[in-house]
């Protein structure tokens, strides 16, 4: 089996990451408005909370993008007022040949869009005619299927170059603050995200793209509560400023562990990948069908048995887990023989000895 992760930034990138944000607050923020919790209301003349707009501005710098929205419903919120704010009921919408997220599939469903799949894996090889005839692309950054292994900037080249017209929204969940670029830094016409995949509250979804389209959401979210308060943008931002380097050193316990398994360090593992299944992951294959029974025993030893948020403030102890639902419905036999594991906060020595234990007490 032969996977391919996403390129992501290392500590030393990470760590530029955050200066360069903390460096765009300060040229949006005074130092005594940082400080301050955030307002409420939609205040006459912007719409918004004040601080709401502050914090939208310093993301949409951040992002390289021409405006930014916090809205609510976290990342399946962001791409379903995209869809919402470009999309037609019983429109053609291109996407990738592969299961659809299955929150994004209801959108898709409810809208009753109809689905003109290419595979992207296979950029070249589309069939000019059929992109030349579709107005709205979905493009996730991440992985739908385990031998996916398409260049998110190279997808867009390419469709741009077909279709000019073409608006695209990237599905940006679980590579922002990873990836070097996201979607509307590539060429996207916008990008949908969570902030709650990035350390910030609850439901808190954000879209960076054209100044267009963000108009068009902001008007649809007019009302005070579809708005995003002052303290929960502030909570947001404060939040994400600490994601990438944490992100960069749950990166290196992925990067470690893999190798520490693949030299043999644990029996009954055939080999370990690294993969985006959603977020970058390690995948464990089992040498016999033990995949359920190993899970029942990390929870026992401490592991995570499920996502919260896929990274969330939430999760500390290591995530023993079964593979994606969209990468079982390519291969439904993975879920007898292999798990994914996010280490989240915790070190390669506490992934290696907890999969260990587990695996022992199944073996014994």
């Amino acid at each position: 089996m032969k996977t391919y992760p996403i390129e992501t930034i290392n500590i030393e990138e990470a760590k530029e990451f955050q200066f360069r944000l903390v460096d765009i607050i300060h040229r949006h923020f005074r130092g005594d408005e940082f400080l301050g919790t955030g307002d409420y209301g939609v205040v006459p003349g912007i719409g918004r909370p004040i601080y709401t707009k502050k914090v939208e501005e310093v993301l949409a710098e951040f992002f390289d993008a021409e405006a930014c929205i916090l809205v609510r419903g976290a990342g399946t919120g962001a791409i379903r007022n995209v869809i919402n704010a470009r999309v037609k009921p019983g429109d053609k919408i291109l996407i990738h040949d592969a299961p659809t997220y299955p929150t994004t599939k209801i959108i898709i469903e409810s809208m009753g869009l109809e689905p003109v799949t290419v595979d992207f894996n296979r950029i070249d090889c589309i069939g000019e005619d059929l992109i030349k005839d579709v107005d709205f692309c979905l493009i996730q950054h991440s992985r739908q299927k385990i031998d996916d292994r398409y260049d998110l900037q190279e997808v867009i080249d390419k469709l741009k170059l077909i279709n000019k017209e073409l608006y695209i929204l990237v599905d940006d969940n679980y590579v922002v603050m990873k990836a070097r670029k996201i979607g509307v830094q590539s060429g996207g016409d916008s990008s949908a995200f969570s902030l709650f995949k990035l350390l910030g509250p609850e439901g808190i979804g954000c879209i960076a793209g054209d100044e267009g389209t963000i108009d068009r959401i902001r008007k649809m979210n007019y009302s005070g509560g579809s708005q995003i308060q002052g303290f929960e943008a502030m909570d947001a931002l404060r939040s994400l400023v600490y994601a990438p380097v944490m992100l960069a050193i749950q990166k290196e316990v992925v990067d470690e562990v893999v190798k520490q398994i693949n030299e043999g360090r644990i029996r009954g593992i055939k080999s370990a990948f690294i993969a985006n299944a959603q977020s970058r992951v390690i995948l464990v294959e089992f040498e016999q069908p033990i995949a359920k029974k190993v899970l029942e025993y990390t929870n026992i030893l401490g592991g995570a048995p499920y996502p919260v948020g896929a990274e969330s403030r939430y999760e500390i102890t290591g995530m023993f887990y079964r593979v994606s639902g969209t990468f079982l419905k390519s291969n439904p036999e993975l879920e007898d023989y292999m798990i994914r594991i996010n280490p989240m906060r915790a070190g390669a020595e506490t992934i290696i000895r907890v999969l260990d234990e587990a695996i022992a007490k199944v073996l014994k």
